[in-house]
């Protein structure tokens, strides 16, 4: 008996020791890497006027209070830290956009405790992205990675300062990858890493390692709901990284590539209503006024679902990819148009990191109608006009349970188009019902709220 618990016991740790063998060891990339990373203390300009309008807001007898007191007190100048790390041995270092952006002064904290003035060289909202330059030589720098190497389940290591701990160390493995984080204004160019590495407050703009010691990313976000880790961190790829760096060291800006297109992702009714065999691609919902696209012949209702040789499965991989493309480059795009597979060559337009995407169109006419359960009516000629608009009828009302209902269809959309057939006014669409197939699925284009979108609706098999 004893015997064989001893065998047992011998089994056992020899599992536990071969398991522990196949572990990595960090030590080596933590310190070949750890004095290329920074820390970065900022201080931000107060806002004076923002502590008045704060006083001015307050019940008469506490603005009489801070009166006889000799007025508000002076506002106290706001810090912030984060992390970094060095590029080149000439003192160039990445961070975060939100890390250094509105800083009074930025400084950078070295691992040997040496401290240097930072000048922000310059930086991009949308990707989040800062390049800092100090007056120093000599120093350890480190490389970006190939992120198209990177895998999901591989083993991954942050080095960054959270909630001020200098230079700590994290690991876990990479969990997802080309996750879509669109920005408050809508931006959504990066396709973030996801990991289950713990990042906390101070780990921004610190670097993601692989095994190899490479930078595969630069920590940028975390998804909590208590301000601390709970598993989910997001990293910006080496690629993204390079381009933005890059355009920053040698323009003190950044441009990046632009189509003019309003995009939305296809889902099942959709994509039988386009001919395809899956929901996949990116639907043009809106085509801007002499865009790039526009020039390239790309058209409303076209479905992308390759761009310069990449595989477009979400709307979201689109500007991923087209906004790493230089301006001015040709593409050949793939697109589905009238349930046909075709490819069109697209020269890509320059976005500069200032200005905004928009799209344009036009003016309208007027008719009225019921179909498909939704009662429409000739839209306001200012209306559309005030919101860019060729045409277009508006939806007054739409029938419970009936086709329009289901496919989501709401009171107060604006219908633009049926099929193939453009709808300016509600005679266009009466046009349009005729060639209708009974069971069918068609896209409806419509603005909402402002934004363009396309709904699949099925024709039921017993027309309304």
């Amino acid at each position: 008996m004893m015997v064989r618990a001893f065998l047992i016991f011998f089994v056992a740790l020899s599992v536990v020791r071969g398991a522990n063998a196949d572990l990595p060891d960090f030590t080596r990339i933590v310190d070949a890497s750890a004095p290329a990373v920074v820390k970065i203390l900022v201080e931000y300009e107060s806002d004076q006027r923002q502590y008045q309008d704060q006083i001015e807001e307050l019940p008469e007898y506490l603005r009489r209070f801070f009166e006889f007191r000799g007025g508000p007190p002076v506002p106290r100048e706001r810090a912030g830290m984060g992390s970094g790390f060095v590029v080149s041995e000439d003192g160039y270092v990445v961070t975060n956009n939100h890390v250094v952006g509105n800083a009074k002064k930025v400084l950078v904290r070295l691992s040997d405790r040496r401290e240097f003035d930072a000048e922000v060289i310059g930086a991009d909202a949308r990707s989040d992205l800062a390049v800092l330059k100090i007056d120093a030589r000599d120093l350890t720098s480190l490389s970006l990675a190939d992120d198209a190497d990177v895998k999901v389940g591989q083993w991954v290591l942050a080095i960054g300062s959270p909630f001020g701990l200098d230079f700590s160390v994290t690991a876990g493995i990479v969990s997802a990858l080309g996750r879509s984080l669109p920005t408050e204004s809508g931006d959504n160019y990066v396709p973030f890493i996801q990991t289950d590495l713990a990042i906390n407050p101070g780990n921004s703009g610190g670097p993601l390692f692989n095994l190899e010691g490479e930078v595969i990313g630069v920590n940028s976000q975390i998804f909590t709901r208590s301000g601390g880790s709970i598993g989910l961190s997001f990293a910006i790829p080496a690629s993204v990284v390079k381009n933005v760096v890059g355009q920053i060291q040698a323009n003190g800006m950044v441009e990046r590539g632009w189509l003019g297109v309003s995009i939305q992702d296809v889902d099942r009714n959709l994509a039988d209503s386009f001919g395809l065999d899956r929901p996949r691609g990116a639907l043009i919902a809106q085509v801007g006024k002499e865009s790039p696209a526009e020039r390239g012949g790309l058209l409303s209702g076209d479905v992308i679902v390759q761009f310069d040789g990449e595989d477009i499965e979400t709307s979201a991989d689109l500007p991923h990819v087209v906004g790493l493309i230089a301006p001015g480059t040709r593409c050949n795009v793939r697109i589905i148009r009238d349930g046909a597979e075709q490819t069109l060559e697209v020269e890509v337009g320059g976005l500069s990191a200032d200005q905004l995407a928009r799209v344009d169109a036009g003016v309208s006419e007027d008719g009225a109608l019921v179909l498909l359960g939704m009662r429409v009516a000739p839209a306001d000629s200012a209306m559309l006009t005030e919101m860019g608009l060729a045409g277009g009828v508006v939806i007054t009302a739409v029938e419970p349970g009936s086709a329009a209902a289901e496919s989501g269809v709401r009171e107060g959309d604006i219908l633009t188009r049926l099929g193939n057939i453009a709808v300016t006014r509600p005679r266009d669409l009466q046009e349009a019902a005729e060639g209708l197939t009974p069971g069918a699925s068609v896209p409806l284009r419509l603005i909402r709220g402002g934004s363009p979108l396309f709904i699949g609706i099925r024709i039921p098999e017993s027309r309304e």
